[in-house]
């Protein structure tokens, strides 16, 4: 019975290679988002050059957008990885960022809920800087009105994610002392 019990461990722990797929999906996204942050930069040249100065805003914001989405697929891919599959040997190298290893998984998802705020707050921002539009435009008063209500509900998450991981974190600091 025992050695049943130790396949069974043994075969859920190694379960977790499963997961690898996924990771290299996400690598996979990125070099779309690489493409579609190409299109979007040579997009901008004109415009940047002959266009007015709130299309290049949205151009450039657009750019950050991308970049931000990268940036959060990257974070996942690493945490994730070094979370539930394996610790990333990268030996002694001066280039690994000091968060890898040491981002738990609460730590991603405030991260995560960190990064999804801050794009949403850019997309509002576009809408914003085309306000007279959005206005003008049919059911435009309540296409800002359900953005704007996206966006106060996302900040309300990433803050009630933030009060939960600090109490969770003052009581496990009480408990071991």
């Amino acid at each position: 019975m025992k050695q049943f019990e130790h396949a069974i461990e043994h075969f859920m722990f190694a379960s977790r290679w499963l997961l690898v797929p996924f990771y290299i999906g996400l690598i996979a996204g990125i070099g779309l988002l690489l493409v579609k942050f190409g299109k979007a930069f040579f997009a901008l040249l004109p415009v940047a050059f002959w266009g007015d100065s709130s299309a290049a805003l949205l151009g450039i914001l657009t750019l950050v957008d991308i970049t931000l989405v990268a940036n959060l697929l990257l974070i996942i891919i690493f945490a994730g990885y070094e979370n539930f599959v394996s610790k990333i040997d990268t030996g002694d190298n001066e280039d690994r960022p000091d968060w890898m290893g040491h981002v738990s998984f609460a730590d991603l998802k405030l991260k995560l809920i960190g990064s999804i705020v801050a794009i949403s707050g850019i997309e509002l921002l576009k809408y914003f800087i085309n306000v007279k539009e959005v206005l003008a435009s049919e059911n435009g008063n309540y296409q800002l009105a359900w953005l704007v209500g996206i966006h106060l509900t996302l900040v309300f998450s990433g803050v009630m994610f933030a009060v939960m991981d600090r109490i969770a974190g003052g009581n496990h600091a009480s408990k071991v002392k």
